[in-house]
């Protein structure tokens, strides 16, 4: 069995869901996640902040205004009454919940409630829709099954048992139908896998089930060696491993949740990144195999914080970087990159809720610089710290000034940390260099 994921493009529009109905009508039984309709989740995300900060008028002018939307959207794709007055039925209470939440104290679960709401619509409107075009397939509530632990992270041993229970007991089906992005916690209550999650949700039933192949499907043609949005002529990759694939992800690759390759890199099940645009292009494949050395793509994360920790006396004091990692432990906050001299240790951060208190643990200790507004540019292949001519790399930014540099950490990755308003014009360079063969 596959696991296919569509995301919220295409499931955007009535023309958009077609495109997924006739890619998954293939005879082959498969498990389909989908995200929330294109917008759903960032009106949810407004609706939820107005809740929080009392503006029921303003809320409930983006419930009606969401409602609308769906309301057309279910009598364009649904020409059968029964199952259009059905889906209306259900839609309708999800927008008067909405409608109830406005009144009710926030908190963070209400929160959590609000935005599960946009899988809940878009998985019952496709069911029904499938239902009309004479499909086989069953609805599985993705809360009957996803679940995390205390630490946030998917607790695999219950879900694949829940989850063989849910199917066990489902209507028999060519396809199941599910939600991606949310989940139960470890309370029960209603939380979810953070934005981009459905990705994540994917790749854990495809482990949990031992999937045969785990298909992304999104609006570009697999991972691009560069970011289109801010480099012309980019490609797609053909072949990409779960190690590279990780490193691209992490590191700004917009068309992947960081942790999608996590759940089915031990049992080597195949990633596969689709466009529901154009089915019949190759798009990316994600291996456990390494198919050519070198610098195969170059991806780029904003929002980064970088903190500059000097002291006099570094080396030579026992358990000084025990003491730097111990305040970032208690914070909660993760470090992307790290280098080091004789006095000084540098660092990144891409979460700065807790950098002024941080930033006053280490003065205690150390003399402390923070440079908000930078952006870390990563360089991921295979191997490629022993690429010959990697070195070049550094001429063809001799103009850009480059505040920190990884280099070696990782056998795939080469990462750069730059001022984020010199990050396209990087960007643009490594991709001349690099791929347009642009000669030094």
């Amino acid at each position: 069995m596959k696991v296919l994921k569509f995301g919220g493009t295409s499931v955007g529009s009535v023309k958009n869901m077609a495109n997924v109905k006739n890619i998954i009508n293939d005879g082959e039984r498969k498990i389909v996640v989908l995200s929330a309709m294109s917008g759903t989740t960032n009106s949810l995300v407004d609706i939820a902040r107005n809740i929080e900060c009392k503006n029921v008028d303003e809320a409930l002018s983006s419930i009606n205004a969401l409602h609308g939307k769906y309301i057309k959207v279910i009598d364009e794709l649904l020409s059968d009454t029964s199952l259009n007055n059905d889906t209306n039925r259900y839609i309708s209470e999800r927008f008067n919940f909405l409608i109830e939440s406005t009144y009710k104290s926030y908190s963070q679960v209400l929160d959590n409630e609000i935005l599960a709401q946009g899988e809940l619509m878009s998985t019952y409107m496709f069911s029904n829709y499938l239902k009309q075009e004479g499909m086989s397939s069953t609805l599985l509530p993705a809360l009957d099954f996803m679940r995390i632990d205390a630490n946030k992270e998917p607790a695999f041993d219950s879900i694949e048992s829940k989850l063989t229970e849910v199917l066990d007991s489902a209507k028999t089906a060519e396809i199941y139908i599910t939600q991606g992005f949310i989940c139960l916690d470890e309370t029960n209550a209603v939380s979810n896998l953070q934005r981009g999650g459905s990705d994540y949700t994917a790749t854990i039933i495809g482990a949990a089930i031992k999937a045969e192949e785990v298909q992304i499907w999104t609006d570009i043609d697999g991972m691009h060696n560069n970011d289109p949005r801010f480099v012309e002529g980019t490609k797609p990759i053909s072949d990409l491993s779960f190690d590279e694939a990780a490193e691209l992800a992490y590191f700004g690759a917009k068309i992947l949740h960081p942790q999608t390759v996590l759940p089915v890199r031990e049992d080597g099940i195949p990633v596969r990144l689709k466009n529901t645009m154009d089915p019949a292009a190759k798009g990316t494949s994600i291996t456990s195999s390494h198919f050519e050395t070198g610098i195969k793509a170059i991806a780029a994360k904003d929002n980064i914080t970088a903190i500059k920790i000097k002291s006099g006396r570094m080396l030579q004091a026992h358990g000084f970087l025990k003491k730097v990692f111990e305040i970032f432990e208690i914070y909660e906050t993760s470090i992307d990159m790290i280098t080091t001299s004789e006095v000084a240790v540098s660092l990144t951060i891409d979460d700065d809720k807790n950098l002024q208190q941080i930033v006053s643990e280490l003065e205690t200790f150390a003399t402390i610089e923070v440079d908000n507004n930078q952006s870390i540019i990563c360089l991921v292949g295979h191997a490629i710290v022993d690429h010959e001519g990697t070195h070049k790399l550094f001429k063809i930014l001799k103009d850009v000034n480059i505040r920190m540099i990884s280099y070696g950490g990782s056998r795939n990755n080469i990462s750069l940390l730059v001022d984020t308003k010199n990050k396209v014009k990087t960007l643009q360079k490594l991709n001349s260099y690099l791929f347009e063969l642009v000669t030094l």
